[in-house]
């Protein structure tokens, strides 16, 4: 059984006890710009096309991949 996953849009896959990227066999240390438009993400490590968005704690914009969400703080 493989174990996959997706960063920033591009397939990963689990072996020999780390994550690596399935197309070229580089570990997911070297981050990679997203799949869809291309930017790195900000320094922060937020997705560039999303940037800071206000009260929200996680948030992903779906790489052309996945669908986006956010995940917005509900404590008040």
């Amino acid at each position: 059984m493989t174990i996959t996953s997706i960063d920033r849009g591009h397939k990963a896959v689990y072996t020999n006890n780390r994550w690596i990227y399935a197309d070229n066999l580089k570990p997911l240390m070297e981050h990679r710009p997203c799949a869809k438009c291309g930017k790195q993400p900000t320094k922060d490590g937020h997705d560039s096309c999303l940037g800071t968005l206000p009260n929200v704690i996680n948030a992903c914009c779906g790489h052309g991949k996945e669908k986006p969400f956010t995940m917005e703080n509900t404590d008040d």
